[in-house]
């Protein structure tokens, strides 16, 4: 097969890149640029895609694959970062990688490249694809659990159409974490020993919190116990914090957790007894679902990730197919729901779709707030 081949620097995808070539596919590797070093120039002493460009170059000059550069800065400003500026400051939880995958990586990047000169597109994702012919006699794609549990990526993948997955292949699906590192080493990868990338893709090593701090400033607002209403001290901007945090909350008597946020009065809630159960969540509302295939079937068993992760809910699903969402009734609690989030669909090992997460129908019945700290 020709292959375009999406390289990062780190280990992953460097192996998946040395698999295909061993396996005798033409491959071109492409490195993403999508970097912002004027942007925060001021946090970084020096330039993390450089180094990140560098190893991809190594990689590729030691099987002789070409590599070329895609700037998709643009897109990526206006496509994923100012949308995570702008649900940040709705008060939500948003994921950048999910719209990364979508719109960036398997979106403008598919635009860009000439596809007739290729027959798929592969990354170093803990994913597996697998193709069928359903009844009408087309072929489609299935999006299946990779081996590797802990580090399996499907949930970041699962906003993706069927036209994007049936274009993919990742050839790291059936291997652990441990064999792929263990591969890096016996293929002497000039990276073998570089650590995994950590934290949010397009801040690099800038915290989260100056990213937030840099683009929606500072505004004093009370942290107020969630159970009495009482005050208990100050913050500067609801925005810094999300359901379940604990950092950042430096009071007495803790570890405080934060259970709410009112984004209109610029509260946050806050709670010693996170882990009580009336902190918990299991009924939450999904919009811009997107299935990979047909509407599940209501008699089938579902199971859903609210978070990357091994962990899976069993749940139950009423699609609401004219609004494109639906109502998710998780047949186990789970202590910090939160919207913005994405909710993913499974069936067995295969994904099913996604929606995001808009709200909790347990914090609308106010059992996570009492009704004196509202007032």
């Amino acid at each position: 097969l020709r292959v375009a081949v999406l390289v990062s620097g780190g280990v992953d995808s460097s192996v998946a890149l040395r698999l295909l070539c061993a396996a005798g596919h033409s491959c071109t590797a492409f490195y993403i640029k999508i970097w912002f070093q004027e942007d925060f120039q001021n946090f970084w002493s020096s330039c993390p895609w450089e180094e990140d460009l560098k190893y991809a170059q190594d990689v590729c000059d030691e099987v002789g694959v070409k590599l070329e550069i895609v700037h998709l800065t643009d897109v990526y400003w206006n496509k994923v970062v100012s949308k995570c500026i702008t649900e940040v400051r709705a008060g939500r939880t948003p994921n950048p990688d999910i719209m990364c995958n979508t719109v960036v990586k398997f979106g403008a990047f598919l635009d860009h490249i000439d596809r007739t000169k290729f027959d798929r597109v592969a990354s170093g994702h803990y994913a597996r694809v697998e193709r069928y012919v359903d009844e009408q006699g087309t072929i489609r794609a299935r999006l299946k659990l990779s081996k590797d549990e802990v580090k399996d990526q499907t949930y970041f993948l699962s906003q993706l159409s069927q036209e994007q997955l049936g274009f993919l292949m990742f050839p790291l699906g059936s291997l652990a974490k441990p064999e792929v590192r263990q591969l890096a080493h016996s293929l002497n990868l000039p990276n073998k020993d570089r650590k995994d990338s950590q934290g949010i893709c397009f801040l690099g090593k800038v915290k989260f919190s100056d990213f937030i701090s840099r683009h929606l400033g500072e505004k004093e607002g009370l942290l107020i116990e969630a159970e009495t209403g009482k005050t208990m001290g100050k913050h500067k901007g609801f925005w810094f914090y999300t359901i379940g945090q604990r950092r950042g909350i430096s009071l007495s008597h803790g570890p405080w957790y934060v259970v709410a946020k009112d984004s209109e009065k610029n509260l946050v809630y806050i709670s010693r007894h996170y882990f009580s159960g009336d902190k918990k969540r299991r009924n939450f509302y999904v919009d811009n679902l997107s299935w990979f295939s047909t509407i599940p079937d209501p008699s089938c068993p579902i199971k859903c990730k609210v978070r990357h992760g091994p962990s899976f809910h069993d749940c139950e699903l009423e699609v609401e197919r004219e609004k494109q969402g639906a109502r998710v009734k998780l047949l186990h609690n789970d202590q910090a729901l939160a919207a913005g989030q994405y909710a993913a669909f499974y069936a067995g090992e295969t994904c099913l779709g996604s929606g995001m997460i808009t709200e909790s129908m347990d914090d609308l019945e106010s059992c996570t707030v009492s009704a004196r700290a509202l007032e």
